[in-house]
């Protein structure tokens, strides 16, 4: 074998020799200096979190106790009832609400959102009407609470109704999906200012009956 054919192979076998150990890269060091920032550890919100402590992640799907979520600036500091326990229910009515007047903006935006959320068993002029009721001749048999006339529904303390809203009490299920604390809390002022602007106009035709 010339010189020239023995350094023609020995030259294709280190060169395949090369091409094949580029294919065994090494994809899991054994050591590595920032593991946190090299192997991420997101995860996606509905995948399987039942290996999260083996990795070494303490995560338990709930906030910090006494933390308060971004745009959840109204804390309410009563839990939900137990079933047949009417502890906290009573206790809201200590509970003072932290919206104590609407600016016309709020308030148009806060009617728009009764009429969409409260509108449909309280009826649009509050009197306990609305379409699943319709006079008895919607689906509810049962006529929800009107908010204007009804001397309960009047003197219920703000609290109260928070805590029905946030919950739900009776038939009525919880809106604390649909409405953040502070629209809670504007729709609990709006009703509390419309019986406020129904006292008079009640007096006033009471007056014009007795005469």
């Amino acid at each position: 074998m010339t010189m020239k054919k023995l350094f023609i192979i020995t030259a294709f076998v280190i060169t395949g020799a090369a091409i094949i150990s580029c294919n065994d890269v090494q994809r899991k060091p054994s050591n590595v200096y920032m593991p946190d920032m090299a192997y991420s550890r997101a995860y996606e919100t509905y995948a399987d979190h039942s290996n999260l402590a083996e990795l070494g992640i303490n995560y338990t799907n709930m906030p910090v106790a006494g933390t308060i979520a971004r745009g959840e600036e109204f804390p309410f500091p009563l839990a939900k009832d137990a079933a047949g326990d009417t502890t906290n229910y009573t206790a809201a009515k200590q509970v003072k609400s932290p919206v104590d007047s609407l600016s016309k903006a709020e308030y148009t935006e806060t009617e728009r959102l009764y009429l969409i959320n409260c509108g449909i068993c309280h009826g649009t002029k509050l009197d306990g009407n609305g379409p699943l009721y319709k006079d008895g001749t919607g689906p509810f048999a049962a006529k929800p609470r009107a908010f204007l006339g009804d001397p309960y529904a009047e003197k219920m303390p703000e609290g109260q109704m928070f805590y029905s809203v946030m919950y739900g009490k009776n038939l009525m299920g919880s809106y604390a999906s649909q409405l953040n604390r502070k629209q809670r809390w504007q729709i609990i002022r709006y009703i509390k200012l419309k019986q406020a602007e129904a006292k008079p106009a009640a007096a006033a035709a009471d007056a014009t009956a007795k005469n």
